[in-house]
């Protein structure tokens, strides 16, 4: 990395070299039998460089050939992309306790006798088909750049997502798990999963209209992707988000709290900086209902005339090869304050409302306005208190500036699902749609 460095900057204004060693371990499981084991082990390298405020971008998985790297990055000069920021001076960063070793002597074996576990459980209890997979992974990262930063992390993280999907069905109710090292899933999770999935196996169809509708983790992505949308820096540039000039304002019910949570080490994948290699600090979204903060990487930062947040990532919301991708203004370690009530008491405050326990189609409406229209996938319908059924081929839609200013209440409990840790959230007046 540092030969890499030293040959671009004698050709450029400022670089950047970054570095991803990921090795990681999955197991599948579909119709409860064992479908795939993989190893992999994909470590790459970046180059950033900037010239006369030009941005020039390559990657490599081989470190032999350094000048076809450093040329391919001067090449990319040619699209002309603007860069008027500098890559950071960060010495003094958190120390955070990301890597567990015990991770390193889990085996395949050990992750498939897990997985193996959970759809015996399931099994006995259920007729549903089940699909388990579980990934261990550690991951080493380092950053140098031409203002004196060396920074690198070294994490490890486990996780474990269980499925119960209804016969007949794509839908199902859908479980994660999570930690710095291998550990079984709890039982909790595994019974909670069960009665759910018990107690909706009757399909009805229910009348549509105004109603309670409960968000539950798995289905959060339908709000949570609105607000990532709204309060992203690059949002805010292209003047597309609707909350742009509202910082102070109350926009959501003063029950809803967002923010970023990058270095509680109690969870996999903490970070003490970005992959720009500015430092991470905990960030409040909304407070209390109120728009407090925007999120920023570098380059938004330097266009709208503010500091990055640390929040510039190379990750994407339909995947892909992290060293591939240029850092943008991410939130990656998303949370929503928990409530005061538990799972069973929100249920049994329902007169009539749907549990929307997944969203097909999250990515469907006006994003940036925050426009949703969801198929529910599956749906749980309620009646005085109870669940009666599970409710097929209905939508759910609104606008979340509207839908987050009628909570009524939030889960006392956060959960790992794919947009972050989420409690449930309780809803009033959202509008289902059903064949009824």
């Amino acid at each position: 990395m540092e030969k890499i460095l030293e040959m671009a900057m004698k050709v450029c204004d400022n670089a950047e070299v970054y570095s991803f060693e990921p090795k990681n371990i999955s197991v599948s499981f579909e119709n409860a039998k064992l479908h795939d084991i993989e190893s992999k082990f994909q470590a790459g390298v970046c180059l950033r460089i900037i010239k006369d405020g030009k941005l020039g971008f390559a990657y490599t998985r081989n470190l032999i050939n350094r000048d076809e790297l450093l040329k391919n990055a001067l090449d990319s000069l040619d699209g002309k992309v603007k860069a008027e920021y500098d890559f950071p001076f960060t010495k003094d960063i958190a120390q955070l306790d990301t890597y567990t070793p015990s991770i390193e002597k889990i085996s395949g074996t050990e992750m498939v006798e897990e997985c193996n576990r959970i759809c015996d459980l399931l099994k006995v209890e259920t007729d549903g088909e089940i699909t388990v997979g579980s990934e261990k992974e550690i991951v080493e990262i380092r950053i140098i750049n031409s203002t004196g930063t060396d920074i690198s992390a070294q994490s490890s993280g486990y996780i474990i997502w269980a499925s119960l999907i209804f016969p007949g069905g794509a839908s199902g109710i859908t479980r994660i798990f999570q930690n710095k090292t291998f550990e079984k899933i709890p039982d909790v999770i595994v019974n909670d999963m069960i009665n759910l999935y018990i107690s909706s196996t009757k399909v009805i169809e229910p009348k549509g209209g105004k109603m309670k509708v409960l968000f539950m983790p798995q289905s959060m992505i339908t709000l949570t992707w609105r607000i990532l949308s709204g309060t992203n820096s690059k949002s805010i540039y292209e003047k597309i988000s609707p909350i742009a000039n509202k910082i102070g304002d109350e926009i959501f019910s003063e029950k809803i709290t967002v923010y970023d949570d990058p270095l509680n080490d109690k969870y996999p994948w903490a970070r003490a900086f970005d992959d720009e290699g500015v430092e991470c600090k905990p960030l409040t979204i909304f407070n209390k209902g109120v728009l407090k903060s925007f999120y920023y990487d570098l380059n938004y930062a330097k266009k709208l005339n503010e500091q990055s947040t640390g929040h510039g990532y190379r990750t994407s919301m339909w995947g892909g090869d992290t060293i591939s991708i240029k850092p943008h203004p991410t939130l990656d370690h998303l949370k929503i304050q928990p409530g005061n009530k538990s799972f069973t008491e929100i249920v049994r405050s329902m007169d009539r409302g749907l549990i929307l326990q997944g969203a097909m189609g999250a990515h469907s409406g006006n994003i940036p306005n925050g426009d949703y229209s969801v198929g529910v996938s599956p749906g749980l319908y309620v009646e005085n208190g109870e669940i009666v059924g599970r409710v097929k081929d209905a939508m759910v839609a609104g606008n979340i500036y509207e839908t987050l200013k009628h909570v009524i209440d939030i889960e006392d409990t956060l959960h790992v699902c794919w947009s972050g840790m989420m409690p449930a959230i309780l809803c009033d007046n959202v509008s289902v749609a059903t064949k009824s």
